[in-house]
């Protein structure tokens, strides 16, 4: 009898511990949708920022979580060039979202089908720099 409660409450304390590490590993902090749930920390901090720091997008503003991409159209020029042209369309917020979006250059307002163009100069050990020219009315590429 004493050896039976004893194993029942030895399994007891393990599932305990599991599920506080399923809820740890999938809920958590370092869970790729912490950021979404409603008690994430972050769900009060502002995701705005200034177009050029590092990730924010450059059309919309909005500070990009980890993983996310900006679409950009890049254009080969000579073999010998190290910039390219590159026609910035946006993050997934500002091209699927209602976000408004503004040329960071000239403020004019986007409409989903205008884009950013710009020049990419291409690094060999770091990341490629994004310099942003204009939008496709004040900057005719």
């Amino acid at each position: 009898m004493m050896g039976e409660f004893i194993q029942i409450l030895l399994f007891v304390i393990c599932g305990i511990i599991l599920l506080w590490i399923g809820q740890f590993l999938f809920f958590g902090p370092m869970s790729p949708i912490y950021p979404y749930l409603p008690w994430s920390k972050n769900k009060g901090v502002s995701r705005r920022g200034r177009p050029g720091d590092p990730m924010i997008c450059p059309v919309c503003s909005i500070r990009m979580l980890r993983g996310d991409l900006v679409k950009t159209i890049a254009f080969a020029t000579g073999v010998r060039s190290k910039d390219r042209l590159v026609h910035i369309k946006g993050c997934i917020s500002c091209l699927e979202n209602n976000v408004p979006r503004y040329c960071p250059i000239c403020k004019h307002k986007m409409t989903v089908k205008d884009y950013l163009v710009a020049r990419m100069f291409d690094r060999p050990e770091r990341k490629n720099h994004i310099h942003v020219l204009g939008c496709n009315y004040c900057k005719k590429a």
